[in-house]
């Protein structure tokens, strides 16, 4: 009798909305007067409404059971040595695979310190971006100016945000400098304005071509970059073809003074292929796991490497990563880092802020439903160094080079939980002697390609 008399009720509550909405399917008078019942004015409500009037959701969501601070100890980190700052920039991707390398500069060559010229490969970087997009343009000139794809091209003709293999392929091509070498400009630490000029100029340069006779295209993409690397030397400084350097010990003794190029440099002090020693390892529950994919124009250099992964089950994904840590290797990361950051603190953790309770509602979207919503996804590159393991050698809680200055966060890193890696971390890049043969083996695979529109593929900022 009960059941029946719910029922009943839950028909005729379901039958007033529906007459409640216009037939539109816009909100009616008797819709709007069934909606504004949502506030009520209880207490609860109106405390939550002062408060909210007066200071931001972050101050007023921070859980005050979570207040102390995370502990410091990590039972495995790397070596590293100095904080990096990407400045007002988008270059966390770089910053992020140039830090992977420092550390094993000083550990290689005993360096007291050292950090390899951002700018000098950012400069290159605008450069193929440049190319890449012009090129693109002319490999789309047939499509319809309205076709998605031409249409996400002019959406996002460059831009100072990337992703890993922007660092591989730039270093095997182009070289590495210290930075004193090709410091940094005002224009390289505040990128947004000279951002704005690069994709007027090559939107203009994009109606042209697609005008052209292909046989003027060559020459004329020519004299386009032509002009866009002076728009660059201006903006950034001109890179070095050869410098000077000498190196140190730890002692401040001079070891040895020799003319390099970026090539030879990068070949003397590291020589590693970067291009075919690493994997990109991806946790994306959109997706099938123990596949391999890769995204279209997802790319630096025309000629280079489009973004391709492995898809592996979170579990997996921290195996690769605690093995490389434990043999004072550190990794390329990112995440969606500003989800639940204590930023005072320096710490990611699901604990930190109750959005729940300020607001009296629940927020249950799982990773999955999180990316297909565009809720969640990869927004920015660190440099995983450590790893807090218990005694059953589970991890506990990892931290991350951070490249926003040495005044930020936990003494520049960031502290995340298990819990949140989880939910919150997306990708690593990992050497290949770190990776099973059972997951090396997956490379074999046809990638599945994918759009470079899809949520999960946005630039790293």
């Amino acid at each position: 009798m009960k059941k029946t008399l719910f029922l009943c009720a839950a028909l005729v509550m379901f039958g007033t909305l529906a007459s409640a909405q216009a037939p539109d399917g816009g909100i009616s008078e008797e819709m709007l007067a069934k909606i504004r019942t949502g506030y009520s004015g209880t207490q609860a409500q109106k405390a939550a409404k002062n408060a909210l009037s007066r200071n931001s959701i972050a101050a007023l969501s921070t859980n005050s059971d979570n207040l102390s601070m995370i502990d410091t100890h990590f039972s495995h980190k790397v070596t590293t040595n100095g904080i990096t700052d990407q400045a007002s920039s988008g270059r966390c991707w770089l910053f992020t695979g140039l830090n992977v390398l420092r550390s094993k500069m000083i550990q290689k060559h005993d360096l007291p310190s050292f950090e390899f010229s951002q700018n000098y490969n950012s400069f290159y970087d605008l450069l193929e971006k440049s190319n890449l997009f012009l090129q693109a343009i002319i490999d789309t000139r047939e499509l319809d100016i309205t076709d998605r794809k031409v249409e996400w091209l002019l959406k996002n003709p460059i831009g100072d945000g990337g992703q890993f293999t922007g660092v591989s392929n730039l270093i095997m091509k182009y070289g590495a400098v210290p930075k004193e070498v090709m410091a940094e400009t005002y224009q390289s630490n505040n990128t947004s304005q000279m951002g704005t000029i690069l994709k007027l100029k090559l939107r203009q340069y994009a109606l042209e071509l697609r005008d052209l006779k292909p046989n003027k295209m060559a020459e004329r993409k020519t004299e386009m970059l032509t002009e866009i690397y002076r728009i660059l030397v201006e903006c950034l400084g001109e890179p070095p073809m050869e410098f000077e350097w000498t190196r140190y010990d730890k002692a401040g003794n001079a070891v040895s003074t020799k003319t390099y190029t970026p090539k030879s440099f990068y070949e003397e002090y590291l020589g590693e292929d970067l291009e075919n020693n690493y994997v990109m390892i991806m946790n994306d529950p959109t997706r099938e796991y123990n596949k391999v994919y890769e995204i279209e124009y997802d790319r630096h250099v025309y000629d280079g490497e489009n973004w391709l992964y492995i898809n592996l089950p979170i579990e997996r994904v921290k195996e690769l990563a605690i093995a490389s840590i434990k043999d004072n290797t550190a990794m390329y990361f990112s995440c969606d880092v500003n989800k639940y950051m204590n930023s005072a603190k320096g710490t990611l953790d699901l604990a930190n802020l109750d959005y729940e309770s300020l607001f009296a509602t629940d927020f249950p979207m799982d990773k999955r439903e999180r990316i297909q919503t565009f809720a969640s996804g990869s927004t920015h590159a660190m440099t995983l160094i450590a790893v807090d393991l218990d005694e059953q050698g589970q991890p506990k809680k990892w931290m991350v080079e951070n490249s926003w200055g040495a005044a930020s966060g936990y003494k520049g890193c960031l502290i995340m939980t298990d819990e949140w890696f989880n939910e919150y971390m997306f990708r690593v890049v990992v050497e290949k002697k770190y990776i099973p043969a059972d997951v090396l083996e997956l490379l074999n695979q046809k990638p599945t390609m994918l759009p470079p529109w899809d949520p999960m593929f946005s630039p790293e900022n």
